[in-house]
């Protein structure tokens, strides 16, 4: 059955236009049969031209669970680490830059949560090194040992270049397509670390707290994932802003009320 079909297929499956962007996003796509994780199969519609197509109204269910969470999170101002190594994830790092959050694109470094104080021993020399570098500490050197300090920061940049602003364990991991990333899976769940998860049917549903089934090996699948993460965390930063409490609830000096004003004024102007 061709792909054309198939969309075709699902469509007719899925007829409600809340789903339609789904569909043409390709979130549908699952895993052929041998892949599938046992734990998985309530999460399958059905099968077509060998692939199994994933049932985007579970779909819809854990996304609706996954994004309040993340809602609520991002209302307490939590700190969140992104992860997607795989390079039709790289939206996700602009993610993080828009919501200055901590990610990783390149390779998850074994111990990042685990052995904190040691990478973080790591991010603060990277930085120690781009500073001295922009301030022109390095001008004595020779060109020799430029070279070796910039080809030092470079390798750095790309190993810890996403967790600088990364000043503590993060309160939650968001991770896309958890299959390869299983050491950071297992680090957040030691930890006790909330994880979301973007994956596909090949995951064990039991090894994250938020998982949405969805096709993890399409950048429009991913970049739709990544459009309903961005939609929840602005609307929990709103609602921080909105809830946030006023210099009169700080200060419960400032509760003076027009009439209490207009007293203080004649009295100043008597005395």
């Amino acid at each position: 059955m061709s792909e054309e079909s198939i969309i075709a297929k699902t469509k007719e499956l899925f007829p409600d236009e809340a789903f339609r962007e789904m569909v043409e996003a390709g979130v549908f796509y699952g895993r052929k049969k041998s892949r599938v994780n046992p734990k998985m199969w309530p999460y399958i519609l059905t099968n077509r031209g060998g692939i199994e197509i994933i049932n985007l109204t579970k779909t819809v269910q854990d996304l609706d669970r996954a994004m309040t969470f993340l809602r609520e999170k991002a209302k307490e101002n939590a700190m969140i680490l992104l992860v997607a190594t795989q390079p039709h994830a790289e939206e996700i790092k602009n993610l993080a830059i828009e919501f200055n959050f901590p990610y990783v694109v390149k390779r998850w470094i074994g111990g990042t949560l685990t052995n904190f104080k040691i990478i973080s021993l790591q991010v603060e020399h990277f930085k120690r090194l781009k500073s001295d570098l922009a301030s022109g500490a390095f001008q004595e050197y020779t060109k020799k040992e430029r070279a070796r300090v910039e080809a030092e920061i470079k390798k750095l940049e790309e190993l810890i270049g996403g967790l600088e602003n990364m000043s503590r364990r993060p309160d939650l991991v968001l991770i896309v397509d958890f299959y390869p990333h299983k050491t950071a899976v297992r680090e957040a769940r030691r930890l006790r670390i909330p994880i979301v998860a973007f994956s596909n049917i090949d995951s064990d549903p039991d090894q994250v707290d938020y998982l949405v089934p969805g096709n993890t090996n399409s950048r429009k699948s991913v970049n739709w994932f990544l459009g309903k993460v961005r939609e929840a965390l602005k609307e929990g930063e709103q609602a921080r802003l909105t809830s946030a409490p006023s210099a009169a609830d700080i200060d419960p000096t400032l509760h003076e009320t027009k009439e209490d004003e207009k007293n203080i004024l004649e009295f100043a102007k008597d005395g």
